[in-house]
């Protein structure tokens, strides 16, 4: 526990370097709590606030970072014997998500002997790409890669 501390009052404006005890009864006066706001510098800093807004302001921050970002990655599974209208429910799929801000990661599984076949699931993805473009243009940020037995790209909106 240290002696001194950086006292802010409730307004924001910095009080300088003070005892404890000072800081204390100043914001007795004001019928208010004496919060540490930050102990790693020295001295501690400390703020004279409402207690129970302070709380109330930290949790709103919490959840406020806790909520979705823009931006997000979306993953898109495409099967290598997709049907067209599947094709096309995927393609409307993406373009939701790309119209949101967000990035779209399109993955092909390959199983057993489609592995050997790997050209033909590189033109499904190609497909895909050439009927999402035409809807909303699109940008490649990741070209087709081969994971394992997965098959996959990256793509943004323009």
């Amino acid at each position: 526990m240290a002696l001194e501390v950086r006292l802010v009052d409730e307004t924001g404006k910095q009080l300088g370097v003070m005892n404890l005890k000072d800081a204390l009864r100043m914001a007795r006066e004001r019928n208010l709590d004496l919060v540490q706001v930050t102990e790693k510098v020295r001295p501690p800093v400390c703020r004279i606030t409402d207690y129970g807004k302070y709380l109330y302001a930290e949790e709103k921050k919490k959840k406020q970072s806790k909520t979705k970002k823009v931006g997000e990655l979306k993953g898109i599974r495409l099967s290598f014997n997709i049907s067209p209208h599947d094709l096309e429910i995927r393609v409307r799929q993406a373009e939701k998500f790309l119209k949101r801000g967000d990035k779209i990661r399109v993955d092909i599984i390959l199983r057993g002997r489609q592995r050997a076949l790997q050209n033909i699931a590189e033109e499904k993805i190609n497909q895909f790409t050439q009927v999402l473009n035409e809807k909303i243009p699109i940008k490649v940020e990741r070209n087709i890669q081969r994971r394992g037995r997965n098959l996959t790209m990256i793509i943004t909106k323009k």
